[in-house]
């Protein structure tokens, strides 16, 4: 897996649902629990339209008594998240991006920023809003463009992520959080080198083509709701050091599903749930799906 499929893991066209694979949607039961509950993996620049497109999710909805999402959504609008976000995402005094990249790299940002903004650092206004952001930010940035331009239909003031958090508050339901902003921060941009950064970004710049088309495929295997197909595109690698390494997908990915996996059996013994994460995070041998399983729960995906 590389740094730009896990952006997409961190951050992720209706199609007709056929076979056994297609499904984003599971049922937990068993191992002592009352009533089911549900896990469903999103990815975040899905319209929320295409919840219609889900077998089940209306009747998982309604037969759970809260909702569990990665972040509270109203963590994104809270004042304090936001500037500590922004803090954290900015240089430090007397660091700039210029300075940081040299000029072969500043040339490679320049042509993907022309391709994804049409205009680049040799801007004055365009200097101006980049120039004090981390390297591993503004690559942060540029997937999410990227992939909002795959996918026109996103809506930023209503995420596909954001729609279980206000179907359960229009019923009256708890809405909860398996982390924090400050949480996320840290793991996205506080523990990350500079030199990392750099790297990862140069990664993105050099591989743009892949990257472009491993975004459509994304799109096409989770509008699909195809696990296997999504499953199959988190285990490329391009087998260079742009793929993250086993302490980055711990970091990223393996140690948070550990984390949730600790606290779930508690929260669905004591009410059932609608849990709703990135399904970067579902699918694999460590994947949430696996080790419920592990743990002696049924999971079944829902048709």
């Amino acid at each position: 897996m590389n740094m730009r499929k896990m952006m997409i893991a961190i951050i992720l066209v209706a199609a007709v649902v056929t076979g056994a694979k297609a499904q984003i949607l599971y049922r937990i039961s068993g191992n002592g629990l009352d009533k089911p509950s549900y896990v469903i993996g999103t990815y975040h620049v899905a319209p929320v339209s295409f919840a219609d497109s889900i077998p089940g999710l209306k009747a998982a909805l309604a037969g759970t008594s809260q909702v569990y999402g990665e972040l509270e959504m109203k963590d994104f609008m809270n004042p304090d998240s936001v500037a500590m976000m922004q803090q954290a995402m900015m240089l430090g005094d007397g660091q700039t991006l210029t300075t940081l990249l040299d000029e072969r790299q500043q040339a490679k940002l320049n042509a993907v920023l022309n391709k994804l903004i049409g205009a680049d650092l040799t801007s004055p206004m365009l200097k101006a809003q980049f120039d004090k952001i981390k390297p591993g930010a503004l690559l942060m940035q540029l997937s999410m463009i990227m992939s909002v331009k795959l996918n026109p239909d996103f809506d930023a003031t209503n995420t596909f992520d954001g729609y279980f958090q206000k179907v359960a508050q229009k019923d009256g339901k708890p809405v909860r959080g398996f982390e924090t902003m400050g949480y996320q921060t840290d793991v996205l941009l506080k523990s990350v080198t500079m030199e990392r950064q750099i790297e990862q970004l140069m990664c993105f710049c050099d591989n743009y083509e892949y990257d472009e088309d491993f975004s459509k495929r994304m799109a096409r295997a989770f509008f699909s709701q195809d696990i296997e197909w999504i499953k199959k595109l988190f285990d490329e690698r391009l087998g260079t050091s742009c793929d993250a390494t086993d302490e980055e997908n711990d970091r990223l990915i393996y140690n948070r599903n550990r984390n949730w996996l600790k606290v779930m059996p508690a929260i669905m013994k004591q009410s059932p749930t609608f849990f709703a994460v990135g399904v970067g995070h579902i699918v694999g041998e460590k994947g949430i799906l696996e080790e419920l399983r592990k743990a002696g729960y049924t999971v079944e995906g829902v048709k």
